[in-house]
């Protein structure tokens, strides 16, 4: 680290020792960048390797060749757990639930409507030949009216049959509710493709600014470092606690140790305490949102569960058309007719079956949630949580790298700190 953090090396040796080292970072760093562009914001693997390889040989000549750069660069990995870092993790959690959620949603929901559609289809050619069979009632009882007519001899129509307007043709049906359902269809997969193409392209941007932001971010605070002397100068350093045993003045250090914070303790400050509650809120916001969309999930999926099991499980619906018809005694002595031999009273019945369910109707399955996957957005939710309360602490290293880079500075900062405390006692 000594190295490292050297602004020029002292010998060839350290000179090898630096290109390494920057070697060995900017391998593991364009390996991930490669990585985080191809699973993550799911760019082409061509176009990904070679951002990456651009980036992997940019940053090795910056990190070897700047030493503020190097600093910079230093303090962006403990900036990961500050609020930006929690803003990239957020995104990629965001990316895997709707990536890997919303479609098994809509499938679910397909499911719903393919049995909707079964149920619809077998239902109305049930109807239909329903009503063939009120055809066949009809003219059979007709037959027998027109034998009845005729043994009279009185009026003769010209037709005793009911005459029943039958939609004899049922593929009209079948064509409009196929077309029904290959529109709702493609307005599905239309939606699906606009919430996963908004959430791509909504976490690129974020993904590119949050990664920007990061760089923006330590620069500034490697700029007011080195620019103000007061800016995050109220650490109990070594430095500061060497001053005081070299002036003989550590009691200023036990006076003053309820406004001094040692950077390797865990002691927060009210302020930090503050962030740390209000960041949590945010982020369980957050945390109930992707609850929402994991539940919706799981409903999905019972529904449509139940829906194929229970239009399995429909019952056939008997319907039977009694017909009773019989000859009243008044009729014929008001028509002086003897000739009760010839008619007949009529009674017949006809059943029929209501079917709403078929096996041969092409339901796909309902797909099951992922579990893993709610393992993996629980462990995100999980470092995200920890990294709420640890940002004080990755501040706290951000200056730490700050001073070994510059220690110098860090001398002067540890005596502005120690000529306050003086004149504050």
């Amino acid at each position: 680290w000594s190295v490292y953090s050297k602004p020029i090396p002292a010998n060839s040796r350290e000179l090898w020792t630096l290109f390494l080292q920057c070697s060995c970072v900017t391998v593991v760093i364009g390996g991930l960048f490669y990585n985080w562009l191809f699973a993550s914001l799911e760019y082409s693997w061509h176009l990904s390797i070679a951002v990456a390889v651009f980036f992997s040989l940019l940053l090795l000549l910056t990190l070897f060749l700047v030493h503020p750069a190097r600093c910079v660069f230093s303090m962006i990995m403990p900036t990961l757990g500050t609020k930006q870092g929690r803003k990239l993790l957020l995104s990629t959690c965001t990316m895997i639930v709707v990536v890997n959620i919303t479609p098994n949603i809509i499938s679910n929901i397909k499911t719903i409507l393919q049995v909707i559609k079964c149920i619809c289809k077998n239902s109305s050619e049930s109807l239909l030949n329903s009503t063939a069979l009120l055809e066949t009632a009809s003219w059979e009882f007709g037959d027998e009216i027109q034998r009845t007519i005729n043994s009279i001899n009185i009026y003769r129509p010209m037709n005793g049959h009911f005459q029943f307007s039958l939609l004899k043709n049922s593929s009209l049906i079948y064509q409009q509710m196929h077309l029904a359902g290959e529109k709702i269809g493609r307005d599905f997969l239309a939606v699906d493709a606009l919430v996963k193409g908004s959430v791509r392209i909504g976490n690129r941007l974020v993904a590119g600014f949050s990664m920007l932001y990061l760089c923006f971010e330590s620069t500034c605070y490697l700029k007011n470092y080195l620019t103000n002397i007061r800016f995050d100068n109220f650490y109990l350093t070594q430095q500061l606690e060497r001053l005081a045993v070299d002036n003989k003045a550590a009691h200023l250090l036990g006076s003053s140790s309820k406004d001094l914070i040692r950077p390797t303790g865990w002691k927060l400050s009210r302020e930090e305490a503050m962030l740390c509650l209000v960041q949590a809120m945010l982020l369980t916001v957050a945390l109930m949102l992707m609850l929402m969309v994991v539940a919706m999930d799981h409903f999905t999926f019972r529904v449509a569960d139940t829906a194929v099991r229970k239009a399995a499980q429909f019952s056939v619906v008997p319907v039977a058309i009694n017909i009773n018809y019989k000859i009243l005694p008044e009729l014929l002595k008001l028509l002086q007719l003897h000739t009760e031999s010839t008619l007949h009273d009529f009674e017949k019945s006809y059943h029929h079956h209501l079917i709403f369910s078929s096996a041969h109707c092409g339901i796909s399955p309902p797909t099951p949630p992922n579990p893993s996957l709610l393992l993996v957005v629980g462990l995100l939710f999980c470092i995200l949580f920890a990294t709420v309360f640890l940002e004080a602490f990755t501040h706290r290293l951000c200056r730490k790298i700050a001073g070994s880079f510059f220690q110098s500075w860090e001398e002067k900062r540890a005596l502005y700190l120690f000529k306050k405390l003086s004149r504050k006692h």
